[in-house]
């Protein structure tokens, strides 16, 4: 019957429930985003975020804890088993990065890493609805990380480019992103 509810609800609305029972930690706006959006079938998340069910319901459960976590729709897409290398480097080096230590910053990283499995802007898989809420929830959860961004390079392409750098690859053309001719691919505008 919930699930049949959420059938006739927009992002937004449910955004909007999810938000009127929260515990107030002020990652959930953007949560609340990527949860109402996947919930409903929008980006490009795998089952249960990238979480596991238990991980998802131990994060329902904390963050929304009027919702029953078995409400939200799993829409299943799949993740690519043959990237769990990548998967592992992308977890290290969010995971070394969050802002707080707290384990929803190691749920965002999950969710975030899921998010980068797709094949879309980064903001766009993960059911966000502006890359302005990407870099939000990269503030709230990986601030160390995320002021290394200081040129507002797309978030997928600046991850990867920090994995490059960890293991020495420098793959640019130029000696700076300012006179390198995929410029525009790495800090133009994300549409």
């Amino acid at each position: 019957m919930l699930k049949a509810a959420l059938a006739l609800e927009t992002p937004q609305a449910l955004y909007v429930r999810l938000m009127a029972a929260r515990r107030g930690d002020p990652i959930e706006e953007t949560l609340a985003r990527v949860l109402a959006s996947w919930s409903l079938g929008f980006g490009r998340l795998p089952d249960w975020l990238g979480l596991g069910r238990t991980n998802f319901h131990c994060m329902v459960n904390y963050h929304f804890p009027q919702n029953d976590p078995a409400m939200f729709a799993n829409p299943g897409w799949i993740t690519d088993k043959g990237r769990k290398d990548e998967m592992a480097d992308l977890r290290k080096l969010l995971v070394d990065h969050r802002t707080s230590q707290s384990p929803s910053e190691t749920w965002m990283a999950d969710i975030v890493i899921a998010g980068c499995m797709g094949d879309d802007h980064l903001w766009q898989d993960l059911g966000l609805w502006q890359r302005a809420d990407l870099s939000k929830l990269m503030m709230d959860n990986f601030e160390p990380l995320a002021k290394r961004n200081d040129k507002d390079m797309k978030w997928k392409k600046f991850l990867y480019k920090q994995l490059c750098e960890t293991e020495g690859v420098y793959t640019c053309r130029a000696p700076s992103c300012e006179v390198c001719v995929d410029y525009q691919n790495c800090f133009g505008p994300e549409e």
